[in-house]
């Protein structure tokens, strides 16, 4: 994956995962996709742990995320990508069927990029996501390669600062 633009599709309904993947590799546009079914997993892919510790060390583009998962939940991987300086600057995109108020405030709340809920109907879930992938593989200008591994950095506020005028 060195040099390649790739997602992390972080799902655990396999009729989701499986309706993304086909939608995602519909169009032209290449990129290669990983799949985790949880959370822990998507975790264990972003810190290259247990079945992902060979994978190449180039972040993903994206991260499509789903909120409701077992053994860590959406929020949870959420909370730790933008708490972690080394993944800090990669996109997520909270990929849900909830629309509940609280679940959309919370997530950006902890720094998603964008909170998208999951079209019912084939063609609109396929539209939504070809252009999810456009938007961030093709059109988005991703932070250079080295800001990830600025792991010293200090973590963005998460309220904007104002200063006072003089």
């Amino acid at each position: 994956m060195t040099g390649n633009r790739w997602i992390l599709l972080a799902e655990d309904n396999a009729n989701d995962a499986d309706l993304t993947m086909r939608a995602l590799s519909a169009d032209q546009l290449s990129g290669e996709v990983i799949v985790a079914g949880d959370g822990a997993e998507a975790l264990d892919c972003l810190h290259r742990r247990g079945a992902f510790q060979s994978r190449d060390d180039d972040l993903p583009a994206v991260v499509l995320l789903d909120l409701k998962m077992p053994n860590v939940d959406g929020l949870e991987v959420l909370r730790e990508i933008k708490s972690t300086a080394a993944l800090r600057s990669i996109p997520v995109v909270v990929f849900t069927s909830s629309r509940e108020w609280s679940d959309l405030a919370r997530a950006y709340q902890l720094g998603a990029n964008a909170y998208v809920v999951k079209p019912v109907g084939f063609k609109e879930f396929l539209a939504v996501l070809q252009d999810v992938k456009r938007f961030w593989l093709a059109i988005n200008e991703p932070p250079p390669g080295n800001l990830a591994k600025t792991a010293d950095a200090p973590a963005p506020p998460s309220q904007p600062q104002l200063t006072p005028a003089a």
